[in-house]
């Protein structure tokens, strides 16, 4: 499954890296406890994404038990109330082997699908119907260098610039 969750009214679900460490902590304790793989995944400040695979039956509660237990914390954290997220978590099933590679590059390279680094909405719009050209070569140093200092992503354990967590599966995709 590719699923995402976004925040509330799009705000920020995560304000900084402590948020960013305890979300991890949960991704984890879900792993273990609901008995998932994870694939990949990025952190975003408004959003998530993640690549999971179920050997049972229990995404609704492993993702139900990750986004309360992330919410009440976040909540009690900075002392506000009400839904941190909008809605239910989406979710996209996606077929083997195609999705390793495919999915895998989507949610890696969400750090750098932003305007300032010249991959927002629109341009990526352009790009798909053939109106904007290739990006310029510092522009595309900027994105690879950004993407390899870019913590809150599986990215970096799949380069080896990072360990990988014992909760995060990188080989399926590696051998694709």
């Amino acid at each position: 499954y590719h699923l995402t969750s976004r925040g509330n009214e799009q705000r920020p679900i995560f304000r900084d890296d402590r948020d960013r460490h305890h979300f991890c902590e949960l991704l984890a304790e879900m792993v273990s406890r609901f008995d998932v793989v994870l694939h990949a995944f990025v952190l975003m400040d408004n959003h998530y994404h993640l690549l999971l695979e179920l050997r049972e039956a229990n995404l609704s509660r492993a993702l139900q038990c990750l986004n309360v237990s992330y919410s009440v914390w976040f909540n009690r954290r900075w002392e506000r109330c009400g839904h941190l997220f909008q809605g239910r978590y989406q979710s996209v099933i996606v077929e083997a082997p195609a999705w390793g590679l495919g999915m895998s590059r989507y949610i890696h390279l969400n750090p750098v699908r932003t305007e300032k680094l010249g991959l927002g909405k629109s341009e990526q719009r352009q790009m798909r119907t053939g109106a904007r050209g290739a990006p310029e070569a510092t522009m595309v140093r900027e994105r690879l260098a950004h993407l390899r200092e870019y913590r809150w992503s599986s990215f970096r354990a799949y380069l080896g610039l990072a360990k990988v967590p014992d909760w995060l599966e990188c080989r399926a995709v590696l051998e694709l």
